[in-house]
Order: C-alpha cells, then structure tokens, then sequence
C-alpha cells in the first residue's frame, strides 16, 4: 500500500502570522516538520499542501529549496486540498501530519502507519488522539486509507468538516472503522505544537538545548524531566475548540 505523508501548510495564522516559516535555530519550522517526517521508515514520499493563495507561494519556494513535492489547493477547504493531493500522488493511504507540529516523531508516525497497515482492509482511519489523547499534543499522527478520505470528501458538505481534514470520520464511526494508538504513560497535559509565540520560545528552546534536530521524543522527555520549568512558557495557552 503506497503511503503518502502530506504536510499542510499555509502562512495565515490569526496567532502567529506566517509561523510556518518561522526560524527555529536556524531553519524554518517547514523545514523541521519535514525532515523529522522524512525519516519515517514506512512513508513512500512525504509531499506539502499548500494553498493558492500569492501568500503561499512563499511556501512553494521553501519546498523548493527542501526538494519537496508540493500541491497547491483549496484554502478553505482543507479536505479538498487532502484529497486532490492524494489523488495526484497516487497514495492508497494518506499520513496527516500539520506544519505547526516540529517536534514531531518518525517513530510515532511509524507506529501508527504500523498499526495502520497490519489492520488492513478492516479498518480505515489510525489516529494516536483517539479515543483519548495520550501523547503530547504536537505528536498528532493520523493515517486515512484513500477511499476512507474519498468517502467523507464526497459525503461531508459541514464547514467544520471541510476545514479539519478528518472531523467527518472521527464524528461518523457507524460510517468508518477507526483504530486508536495509545501510550502506555498519558502525557496529553504537554503542549509541543506551535500556535502562539509563547508555543515558539518552547520549541526554540528544545532545539536550542540538544543543537540539532535527530533528538526523539523520549530525549524531550528527559530533558522535561531536568528541566520542568520550561513547560511553563505556554502552559497557559488553550487549543482552539473545533
């Protein structure tokens, strides 16, 4: 089954205009979610979707520059873009992963694409946020088999649905066969994921301390555990409600 990463990126953010292409010790926060995804063992090719829009094409440039594929769609309509990003790259399964998450971890992504795929064809839709999260937020992997994404793309005209790639199926298991990856330890109170600036000084913090980016997510953890005072930065800032 050919799986396809696809990274969606966009530089309008209400929080953190442009955070996509912000610096994180030296490189942009596209770059890092990309090649951390990169290094997953069970991805076929790890692609970008962006938007149209003349704001974006600073987005295309910055694929340029990393040697990724990218697909420019709807802005809005999220599950558009998925789906025709899918379509023009052949995937038969599709790995979710958002440009505001740099800490995200190859072995979580294949865990997840693992447990995915050794449940075929019962199931449609892995996620590691269901039926809880237990995974820091920012470490969100999801796999959608192509005709599971197909199905909600044709079904679905809810706004909400439309925007968040994968809303429709979580709402709708009577309609799609779901599989939730767990952690045995719950961290869900830990937020890595990038929507403020108080998000950002976290990151640039946990890159700033190992000096490079082939740290895993338990390397985090330890160095959270020396230093739980830098957990308090943006422990303050509530995730947007869908």
């Amino acid at each position: 089954m050919r799986t396809v990463a696809i990274v969606q990126a966009r530089m309008g953010s209400t929080r953190l205009p442009g955070k996509a292409l912000v610096d994180i010790c030296g490189t942009t926060m596209l770059s890092r979610v990309v090649e951390r995804t990169r290094r997953a063992r069970l991805l076929d090719e790890t692609i970008v979707a962006t938007t149209t829009s003349r704001l974006d094409d600073a987005i295309t440039r910055e694929c340029s520059q990393l040697g990724v594929p990218v697909f420019r769609g709807s802005e809005e309509d999220v599950l558009d873009r998925y789906y025709r990003a899918a379509a023009e790259y052949k995937a038969e399964s599709v790995v979710r992963i958002t440009a505001d998450c740099p800490l995200i971890e190859p072995q979580i992504v294949d865990r997840v694409v693992s447990e995915f795929l050794h449940r075929q064809p019962e199931i449609d839709y892995a996620s590691n946020v269901l039926p809880e999260r237990t995974f820091p937020r920012g470490l969100d992997s999801e796999v959608i088999r192509l005709d599971a994404l197909e199905k909600a793309w044709h079904q679905t005209e809810d706004p909400a649905c439309r925007e968040h790639v994968t809303l429709y199926i979580e709402r709708n298991p009577q309609l799609f066969h779901i599989h939730g990856v767990s952690n045995e330890t719950n961290y869900s109170q830990m937020r890595w994921t990038v929507d403020t600036p108080e998000d950002l000084a976290f990151v640039r913090q946990i890159y700033g301390s190992f000096g490079h980016d082939r740290f895993s997510w338990q390397e985090v953890l330890d160095a959270l555990e020396r230093h739980p005072e830098w957990m308090e930065v943006n422990k303050h800032v509530r995730q947007k409600v869908v």
